[in-house]
């Protein structure tokens, strides 16, 4: 019996027919979206989905002649009758031939006669301009070498590459295909609802949502969200832990779904350390081997200090969500060919120096220096000196010195660590192999390549002293010996990054209260928290002993740390627990109240919690400038916490000095520290280790076992995350009355229409800044005030006061975080002349309107808004929201002196233009007082912009100035094109 394609059964054997093409032609590898399996075919994925809607057409003219009862399987008829589909699968095999450098793809021989995979060698490439590229150049040649399709990687980009020394001071624009993506639960919740959204837009426009899955491995590791409400307790932990629970678990819930509704999603439960520190011990690869072909490990990830992953020869760097969300959905990042600064290092540390007085050194150099846009690659006679993981505390400060990432190519050193965090001997040795025979591997002992760099830097580590940087911006650096000079001309000086014009009446001022019925003070200067925090130094065994050996010695002197100081021990894994246990040294810090709170970013994320309430009275009836110390990265005003005005930078063993010496007005060199048991002053060389004392207890107490049983059961370690029960459906059930996880508007109304070039016309300026607006004063990350938008939005469904939580964990809710957008309490807007806070003025009518409440008066009037800004817009971390917190206020351009790498990229992402002024120019210099209406003269096209072409913007009032649009790339001017880069993926994977 024959039947018609007409009927249902024919509809049927064709969805059979294209799924056994499927699986017959495209291997399990491509089938599950696996990262750069076998490169040759994963390179063809859009075309060999071309192969099978070919099929599926062919298919439907003769499948009427297939009989339906037959006993005989439907895949044997199509292979008996069908000969199209062998001319598909010779027509695919010949792509998969056909990959434009298959000529070096290549056999790496294992011992024993067999072979560790195959890969693509740059050698082979047989050019002598490869040996002189810098070692980060090399990891980007060698994915767009492997990637390479003619389509979305060209050989004319890997000719660029090849070229670096004469392309890249061109801005030429490359593609690159990271091997994988990391997440944080601040940054990851907002993207897996992007995700979620877009599986909805897909089914919304009949398309096929399970093309919303990550095509490269996706880590998320929640390590945001935990707070330190209580410290100084044995018990801190667990109790920390219940609270980040009670208050985190829709959020929680919401992540697990999505670890189970996408494919390649790795969820890393909470209390498992740092994410930066458990891609160092854990995640990172190094050297993939997926399915036979090996290739350098890269990463981009949605926090700015992925960088840190670069002390361990893996290029990573952080991007903004929504660039992420792109990359995950196999789109190539677009960026510009980089320079490259070579770091040279030379000597040794001096004894008693740490690698965080190293790396304030090295953060301040590279400001000076200028790197924003750069790869930073260190190399030279000093990398012997330096730990695994005192090249990752480097590493992870790359924003803070601006460059995109500061690289440490693998060496021995990084085997040593690989070895020691309990990679195999096996996967060491084929990281090793595979370096050394793609040229990617530096051997000290043998002569090296002279390298060609864009510019060049060097540092004698022996020139390196102890310092602190604050009190507001991390490359603000001070010498320890200066550091009291230092404080009293911040009191002095005007208010600013290095001042609080404290009136010289006041500066003695004593506050004196009661702290739990005993005699307590505090002075301007006061430290009132102190915390062991952050990836930056909790990943180095050094600097975390040797605050214990600091607390040991003072305890052992008499001396302690006074109780009304909110001390706090945040490890990155618990790795540093086992070691800390093992030396013995984490009694005498409990015995200094630096108990451990919890696994994750506290402190320096904001998550520092609440003040005792009479500590926090004498701060704010007082006007106390008091003082946070923390080993962390970011110090900008009102991060930390919105009592300490001042807050320094420090290596663990700093901060435990700090909080017995209670202040930061003292000199170490000549005043004591405090009085001991027997009544005699103890000053700062009577607690300090030296160098040989934390060498021999990082020897005696650093195990490979540790690492092996921390991380043997990492994703199930956790038995309040075991117990989370969730959905087993592919599409999200939103919650309408949810206050964490709100479906976003960013797909509403979307079509297949992208909307084209949309101008600027009469828009009303939001804001007026000056230099250095942060990603934190856009978008903060800490506590939600009780007054504000955000606050009353809550406060308006049934949230109480102590139940808000912080921005950070409100992330999945846009309705929350538009609220918070420019939130930040440190907040100046030349609006409102200088006024510090979270308003803004209305110009229409002259009124003073928190930011949220003026945004939509004007979105409700139908006009267009734009903000005005200084240097370095957008500076600190990478967070997505600083820009789509604008765009839902209304905010259409940003016209500022400079942007942050990310953000600018970022605000592209969301369809928001981003100008710069011409050189020497500025809001001020021009005249403009915000109080103007802007119309921007962009072409009518999106084919008649150019990347980094001038514009005109004229005012109401006559004026008229030139600006650069920052779309830096072709592919930001498509994304600009259809609305941003999400509406972008969108389109694209429909019509594939």
């Amino acid at each position: 019996m024959y039947i018609s394609t007409s009927s249902s059964a024919a509809s049927s054997f064709l969805r059979a027919a294209s799924s056994y093409t499927r699986s017959r032609f495209f291997p399990s590898s491509l089938r599950n979206l696996n990262p750069a399996s076998s490169s040759a075919l994963n390179n063809q994925r859009s075309t060999a989905s071309v192969v099978v809607r070919s099929f599926h057409s062919s298919a439907s003219r003769w499948c009427h002649r297939l009989d339906w009862r037959s006993p005989i399987s439907l895949p044997a008829q199509i292979r008996a009758f069908n000969p199209v589909i062998e001319r598909f699968q010779k027509h695919f095999a010949t792509m998969a031939a056909e990959h434009p450098f298959k000529e070096v793809l290549t056999s790496l021989p294992k011992p024993g006669g067999v072979e560790f995979g195959k890969f693509y060698s740059l050698p082979a490439l047989n050019d002598p301009r490869i040996d002189k590229l810098p070692y980060s150049i090399r990891i980007l040649l060698e994915s767009a070498v492997r990637n390479c399709d003619n389509f979305q990687v060209k050989k004319e980009d890997v000719e660029k590459i090849i070229d670096w020394e004469n392309t890249s001071p061109k801005q030429v624009e490359i593609p690159f295909k990271p091997a994988r993506v990391l997440l944080q639960d601040f940054t990851g919740v907002p993207a897996v609802v992007d995700l979620a959204c877009m599986r909805d837009a897909m089914n919304k426009l009949g398309s096929d949502t399970s093309k919303i899955n990550p095509l490269v491995p996706v880590d998320l590791v929640i390590d945001h969200s935990v707070q330190v409400d209580v410290t100084r307790s044995e018990n801190a932990v667990q109790e920390n832990m219940e609270l980040e629970f009670r208050r985190n678990k829709e959020r929680f819930s919401f992540l697990k779904w999505g670890s189970t509704a996408f494919h390649n999603m790795l969820v890393v439960p909470p209390g498992s350390g740092i994410v930066h520190q458990v891609n160092l011990e854990y995640l990172g690869r190094v050297v993939f081997n997926t399915n036979g072909t090996l290739y350098p490990d890269s990463v981009v990830g949605t926090d700015s200090h992925t960088t840190m992953i670069d002390g361990l020869g893996v290029a990573g760097w952080g991007v903004g969500g929504i660039e992420a969300e792109a990359a995950m959905l196999g789109q190539p990042m677009s960026m510009v060919l980089p320079g490259v600064v070579g770091f040279k290092l030379s000597g040794k540390l001096r004894n008693g120096v740490t690698a965080t007085d190293l790396v304030l050194t090295v953060t301040q150099m590279l400001r000076k220096h200028g790197v924003v846009g750069k790869f930073v690659e260190f190399y030279g006679d000093g990398m012997g000196e330096l730990s695994l993981a005192d090249r990752a505390t480097i590493a992870n400060m790359s924003p803070e010195y601006g460059a995109t990432m500061g690289f440490f190519p693998v060496d021995h050193v990084t085997l040593q660590y690989l070895r020691l965090t309990g990679r195999s001997d096996e996967t060491v040795a084929m990281i090793e192999s595979y370096l050394r025979a793609n040229k990617m591997f530096v051997d000290y002992k043998e002569p090296q390549q002279e390298r060609v760099y864009s510019s060049y830097l060097e540092l004698n580590l022996a020139e390196v002293e102890p310092c602190v940087s604050g009190p507001k911006r991390p490359h603000d650096r001070v010498p320890l010996k200066e550091m009291k000079a230092d404080w009293n001309s911040c009191l002095n000086n005007k208010v600013g990054f290095k001042g609080f014009a404290v009136p010289k009446e006041a500066q003695e001022k004593v506050a004196k209260f009661s702290f739990h019925g005993k005699p307590a003070e505090l002075k301007h200067g006061s430290v009132v928290i102190t915390a062991i925090t952050s990836c930056t130094n909790t990943s180095n065994p050094s600097v975390m002993l040797g605050a214990g050996l600091v607390a040991k010695k003072a305890c052992e002197l008499g001396l302690l740390v006074k109780p009304w100081i909110k001390t706090s021990l945040a490890p990155g894994s618990g790795v540093v627990t086992k070691y800390l246990l093992q030396s013995g040294l984490q009694e005498y810090l409990n015995k200094q109240g630096f108990h451990i709170v919890g696994y994750g970013c506290t402190t320096c994320i904001g998550n520092s919690g609440e003040l005792d309430e009479s500590v926090a009275s004498a701060i704010s009836e007082n006007d106390i400038i008091a003082a946070a110390v923390l080993s962390g990265n970011w110090n900008f005003e009102g991060r930390v916490h919105a009592l300490t005005r001042a807050n320094y930078l420090a290596s663990p063993p700093l901060v435990v000095a700090y909080a017995l010496a209670g202040t930061v007005d003292i000199d170490f060199d000549k005043e004591p520290i405090g009085t001991g048991k027997d009544g005699k002053s103890i000053f700062f060389k009577d607690i300090w280790p030296s160098s040989e004392e934390v060498a021999e207890a990082v020897q005696s107490s650093v195990l490979p076992d540790m690492f092996r049983s921390t991380y043997q059961a990492i994703t199930k370690g956790n038995p309040m995350w075991n117990q989370l029960q969730v959905p087993s459906s592919t599409l999200y059930t939103w919650d309408p009355n949810s206050t964490y996880i709100h479906e976003p508007p960013y797909f509403k109304n979307m079509t297949m229409e992208p909307p084209g070039v949309l101008g600027v016309k009469d828009a009303y300026c939001l804001l007026n800044f000056g230099d250095s607006i942060t990603t934190d004063h856009i978008s903060p990350a800490g506590s939600i005030h009780k007054d504000s938008p955000a606050a009353k939005f809550l406060l308006d469904r049934g949230v109480e006061r102590k139940d808000f939580n912080s921005y950070g964990s409100r992330r999945g809710n846009d309705e929350v975080m538009a609220r918070g957008t420019f939130a930040n309490i440190r907040l100046v807007n030349k609006l409102l002349n200088g006024e510090v806070g979270s308003k803004t003025i209305h110009v229409p009518t002259g009124e003073k309107l928190y930011v949220f409440d003026a945004a939509m008066r004007y979105k409700d009037a139908g006009h267009d808004t734009i903000v005005l800004a200084g240097a370095e817009y957008g500076s600190g971390s990478s967070r997505d929201w600083a820009a789509k917190g604008p765009m839902l206020l209304g905010v259409k351009a940003v016209i500022a002196k400079s942007f942050e790498r990310i953000h600018r990229s970022n605000l592209v992402g969301m369809g928001i233009i981003p100008l710069c002024f011409k050189s020497g120019e500025d809001a001020d210099t021009l005249g403009l007082t915000g109080h103007e209406r802007y119309t921007i003269d962009l072409p009518n096209k999106i084919s008649d912009i150019r990347p980094g072409q001038d514009v005109t913007v004229t005012t109401n009032n006559g004026k008229s100035f030139t600006c650069t649009v920052r779309f830096d790339t072709e592919v930001e001017l498509a994304y600009f094109n259809n609305g941003g880069i999400l509406p972008y993926v969108i389109r694209n994977l429909i019509k594939q």
